[in-house]
């Protein structure tokens, strides 16, 4: 089992420890020590980042035995000149002492958030009596999973008095004691575990079991912001930052709000008003742009209807329709609405497509023609490419790697 520095001090920046064991990977080695700061991930928290003998660890795993293995690139510099001279890559053997040096930033940032975590989760417990049931320290927001859906007001309560005690800066200790004394405790949730246990103490306020790193004072925290929240498996997952993130958040919060509101000319409280009129607008705008579109559609139905040419029958002698074969400069809703327009007269089948390639086509008939438009886009996408279906009546397909007119031709060697 490997001494856990991080359990008595999460403070602990650098340390010294013994090379226990090391096992080479592809490109990779798994490093074990007599001891260590690197946090394991664990309990809802990351592990820890930062430098092993030089060597960048990109990886911390605790297995069932509780030995902790640190994964390490070999490729990342090595201050230290041990080094293997037939492949020139830095090396650590069992038995060298090596100094491991904790990434600070991001051991700060995760000592604040589950920090954080226990309070605002034993607000909700003190104000409401709901549990948390599974908590998870993300990359940018953390969650915590309550026990029930909570309004609105309930959880501004609960956060209020999550900062109100980060705000008294109160005294967090870490203790330790065996099942028997645990029993006696008050601790929020009953423990997932027996034996010796590591309690975190928020003076007065929370005792949980718990095997993370936490900050010493809850002041150090620096405030509990929750972001969102949303239905989670019949009860409800809340997102929340705390300290530095709550003040990048702040930040991007910030710079979007100011931008908006210039974009808009309002104030920031006026941005909520502004969205809904533009939104208004933009419904109402669409709205008549499709009435335009329906009304040009009808106009180029009759360009396009007087251009029709006679379809006659196998024999040549009857007709049995007239074909529209035209290109248009249009996208698939605008190809749609013209095919519909013109179909809506008598006798007429309709072949449209984009002038663009790989291009669009779509095929419809009127009502008392025969032909189907499924089986003739069928019969182009297997000849030109491209992909697409419908029924009987209408059909369209995209994709098409040949210019219109080869297009048209292979519709008219069909009729």
């Amino acid at each position: 089992m490997t001494d856990r520095l991080y359990y008595t001090d999460p403070y602990l920046r650098a340390f010294d420890a013994t090379v226990a064991s090391v096992a080479h990977g592809a490109d990779r080695l798994a490093i074990t020590l007599d001891r260590t700061a690197f946090y394991p991930t664990s309990g809802g928290q990351p592990f820890d980042t930062g430098l092993l003998g030089g060597l960048r660890v990109v990886d911390v795993i605790e297995d069932d035995a509780g030995t902790i293995t640190h994964v390490v690139d070999p490729r990342a510099p090595h201050p230290e000149p041990r080094t293997n001279l037939e492949s020139g890559t830095p090396t650590v053997e069992p038995g060298q002492r090596v100094r491991g040096e904790i990434d600070w930033a991001r051991r700060f940032d995760h000592m604040q958030q589950h920090s954080g975590q226990h309070v605002l989760s034993a607000a909700f417990d003190r104000l409401f009596t709901v549990r948390t049931v599974s908590f998870h320290l993300g990359a940018a927001v953390s969650t915590i999973d309550l026990a029930r859906q909570m309004t609105p007001a309930e959880i501004a309560a609960a956060e209020d008095e999550a900062n109100r005690v980060v705000w008294e800066d109160r005294a967090v200790t870490i203790r330790f004691a065996d099942a028997e004394e645990a029993a006696r405790l008050p601790l929020r949730k009953e423990p997932a575990r027996g034996g010796v246990l590591r309690l975190i103490d928020v003076d007065g306020f929370d005792l949980s079991a718990c095997g993370g790193t936490h900050v010493s004072r809850s002041g150090g925290i620096g405030v509990i912001a929750v972001a969102s929240w949303e239905r989670f498996k019949g009860g409800q997952r809340l997102a929340f930052v705390c300290g530095g993130r709550a003040l990048g958040s702040y930040r991007a919060l910030r710079d979007a709000m100011s931008a908006s509101v210039r974009q808009l000319s309002v104030l920031p409280g006026e941005l909520p008003a502004a969205i809904e009129r533009l939104q208004g607008d933009a419904k109402d705008q669409k709205r008549a742009l499709a009435a335009l579109h329906a009304e040009l559609a009808r106009y180029r139905a009759e360009e396009l209807a007087a251009t029709a040419e006679p379809l006659m029958d196998a024999e040549g002698k009857q007709t049995i329709g007239r074909l529209v074969a035209s290109a248009i400069d249009a996208d698939a809703a605008a190809l749609k609405h013209l095919a519909s327009a013109i179909v809506a007269r008598p006798g007429l089948l309709v072949v449209l497509t984009s002038t663009s390639i790989p291009g669009l086509v779509v095929i419809a008939r009127s009502i008392d023609v025969c032909i189907s438009a499924e089986q003739l886009l069928t019969k182009v996408v297997a000849e030109l490419g491209g992909r697409g279906g419908g029924k009987a009546d209408f059909a369209q397909g995209g994709g098409v790697t040949a210019p219109p007119e080869v297009v048209f031709n292979v519709i008219r060697t069909q009729l």
